[in-house]
């Protein structure tokens, strides 16, 4: 399997708007990629498509090797994992952080099956991955923001998938939750068995090294996509966000300002 997503041509249309417009995109099994796009740039919606909940309009979609129309999509979501905000809302606050994450096993909002020890040593072994250990036999709803994303994606790796979407994980994050996040989703990825990240934010310093490509996407198009090193410039950030913008780089993280003051565009 040379790629573990293959998008050719796909665009997803309702009415009269389209919201998402000929999207080409391949990601291999040994790159990790950023998504990046600002709101309402198309994000959801191309996750969407990858995950099998929506159907494009145009466009032929494989993931895991399996061409849409030839899989149970069902089984295939058994591989992807998606962490995203929405997921903690429908979560049980009353429930201890290890069953938060033990429960990603089943799918299951709560935890109902009956457990071996070996689920709970795995559950024990990424969170302490991920930097929140400490957290056993916590309440979920006592978790901070950060506390609980980290919590979300052990949960997510709970079923071992081979595509693993963070979706805007850092939203809500003061400054220094989301640095300790960031370092969390780095030593992840330096495990030899990380499945395959899609890492989706409209944030370039969220961009970590590790994510080595990544796809600018704007009102539904692919604007560029490639290196993440060869696209982080001005030049091509300017161009994709429709206005001049300064890039300054840190510890191999890209910093982007506004060129000039919002009102004059």
């Amino acid at each position: 399997m040379e790629y573990v997503i293959d998008i050719q041509g796909v665009s997803w249309i309702r009415g009269t708007t389209t919201l998402l417009s000929n999207v080409s995109w391949q990601v291999r099994s040994n790159e990790h990629w950023a998504l990046l796009g600002l709101n309402g740039s198309g994000k959801t919606t191309l996750l969407n498509v990858i995950t099998g909940y929506i159907w494009p309009t145009t466009g032929d979609v494989s993931v895991l090797g399996h061409r849409f129309g030839e899989v149970d999509l069902r089984v295939l979501r058994q591989s992807i994992g998606w962490v995203s905000l929405s997921l903690q809302e429908k979560l049980h606050g009353g429930d201890l952080a290890q069953s938060v994450v033990v429960s990603g096993k089943y799918a299951s909002i709560g935890l109902y099956e009956r457990t071996s020890e070996e689920e709970w040593t795995r559950a024990k072994e990424l969170m302490r991955t991920l930097g929140c250990e400490h957290l056993w036999n916590r309440e979920f709803n006592t978790c901070s923001q950060g506390e609980k994303q980290k919590l979300l994606i052990a949960r997510a790796l709970m079923a071992n998938p081979r595509i693993l979407i963070l979706d805007e994980p850092c939203n809500g994050l003061d400054l220094f939750s989301r640095e300790r996040l960031l370092e969390s989703i780095h030593d992840l990825t330096q495990q030899k068995d990380t499945p395959t990240l899609i890492y989706v934010t409209h944030h370039t310093e969220e961009i970590l090294p590790a994510f080595t490509h990544t796809l600018l996407l704007r009102q539904g198009e692919v604007i560029e996509s490639g290196e993440t090193e060869k696209l982080m410039n001005e030049e091509t950030l300017s161009e994709f966000f429709r206005a001049p913008v300064v890039v300054d780089k840190y510890e191999q993280r890209v910093y982007v300002r506004a060129a000039k003051r919002i009102g004059t565009y």
